[in-house]
């Protein structure tokens, strides 16, 4: 009974992987961004200097389970070395969580930039984009089925997805992202 466990769920995992496999290759769609400062950012056109990492969320949901990203991201990803004898073998990438106000909801991302420029660390701050627009084409072009999960995305220098990830944060996806950025 336990083997036939096993195999259904490597199956279903086989399965989700094979979905995002899809979307690696493609180049990751215009997204027209503002910061928390109102600066506009266009996703991926004016962060092609690296690679850069995406998490995107468009609901309350979705939203939780990309904040379980910040600190792991931010530790990996973000924080600023403070020399010694490992500086420099960091990574250097773009990291942007974007939560994604569409339809109705678009009115709330002005309210939302407020509640994060108080509630959020400072140094994630720059890290932050707000999309403000339609879902359609990103759901599209993305798969974002699932409203209630957060979706991740590695972009190379010419803009393509070379690698997607969904849902929570978990060691394992940590790994499978930082294996993209080594090869």
């Amino acid at each position: 009974m336990k083997a036939y466990k096993t195999l259904f769920f490597l199956t279903i995992w086989l399965f989700s992987f094979s979905l995002f496999a899809q979307f690696v290759g493609k180049p990751f769609p215009l997204m027209e961004t503002e910061s928390i400062d109102d600066v506009k950012i266009s996703l991926p056109n004016d962060k092609t200097d690296k690679f850069t990492i995406v998490g995107l969320a468009y609901s309350k949901k979705s939203e939780q389970d990309l904040n379980s990203w910040y600190s792991p991201i931010y530790h990996k990803f973000i924080k600023e070395e403070k020399g010694g004898l490992f500086a420099g073998l960091g990574y250097d990438v773009n990291v942007f969580f974007v939560p994604m106000f569409t339809g109705a909801k678009a009115t709330a991302a002005g309210t939302a930039k407020k509640k994060a420029a108080k509630g959020t660390d400072p140094r994630l701050l720059p890290h932050i984009l707000f999309y403000k627009g339609k879902l359609g084409p990103y759901k599209k072009s993305l798969g974002l089925d699932k409203k209630d999960v957060p979706y991740f995305f590695v972009i190379n220098k010419e803009g393509k997805i070379v690698y997607a990830t969904t849902g929570a944060y978990s060691d394992s996806k940590m790994e499978e992202l930082e294996e993209v950025l080594e090869e």
